[in-house]
């Protein structure tokens, strides 16, 4: 038996409405709130929150003395059509363009997060 179950994935980051749009434009789902917490209802899925954090430094990757501390897997069915959306987004490549079956990207707030595809 679990002791709990997930209600949401918060991403801190210097413009919460900001963030969420990114996602929602990448994921699909209703942003909500205004101010230092939006909140992002994926269909289907697990919530994602924006948590303003004044002085945010974002994640390196990769790197051993800057942790990423998470990342974020998003499945896709064609990985260069996805890749093409992210990009026209504001997202930055990080790594593995060539692969095969996934990439990785930093979102505008500079989290990394990869596409996946089988």
């Amino acid at each position: 038996m679990a002791l709990a179950e997930l209600g949401v994935v918060v991403l801190d980051c210097p413009d919460p409405r900001a963030l969420a749009g990114f996602y929602a434009e990448v994921l699909g789902g209703t942003v909500e709130g205004e101010g230092d917490w939006v909140d992002l209802k994926v269909p289907g899925g697990v919530a994602l929150a924006f948590q303003k954090a004044p002085g945010f430094v974002p994640p390196k990757w990769p790197s051993a003395d800057a942790s990423q501390q998470f990342h974020l897997d998003l499945d896709v069915e064609d990985l260069d059509a996805a890749e093409k959306g992210v990009l026209a987004l504001g997202a930055k490549p990080l790594a593995n363009q060539g692969a095969k079956n996934f990439r990785v990207y930093a979102d505008p707030a500079g989290h990394p997060f990869c596409l996946c595809s089988d």
